[in-house]
């Protein structure tokens, strides 16, 4: 096996600890991974090249799909997270907002 490819399965198991993470709810953790996998897409970019062998590019690109896959598991889980995070967020601006109003009429 070559090794882009044995980057492209390191890759995938810090995406699919991520996917794992997001399932647990553990953000702290997916965002601990999520730079650990921009580091290691940084590393790959430069050498990344189309395998000329058959058997690699089928490799590579069952690999991508599952990259590919765990992404779109992530980003869907994240998202629902992300709302209830922005409605805290605005619940505590408005009880703010309230706060302020309040001692400025007292």
């Amino acid at each position: 096996m070559s090794m882009l490819l044995e980057e492209y399965q390191r890759l995938s198991g810090i995406t699919g600890q991520m996917r794992d993470a997001a399932v647990g709810g553990e953000w702290d953790r997916l965002i601990s991974l999520e730079q650990e996998c921009k580091r290691k897409v940084e590393e790959i970019k430069p050498r990344d090249v189309v395998p000329s062998n058959p058997e690699e590019r089928a490799q590579k690109i069952a690999l991508l799909k599952k990259i590919l896959a765990d992404d779109a598991d992530i980003r869907s889980r994240t998202e629902s997270w992300m709302e209830q995070l922005q409605r805290i967020m605005q619940s505590n601006r408005s009880e703010q907002r309230l706060q302020q109003a309040y001692l400025v009429n007292s």
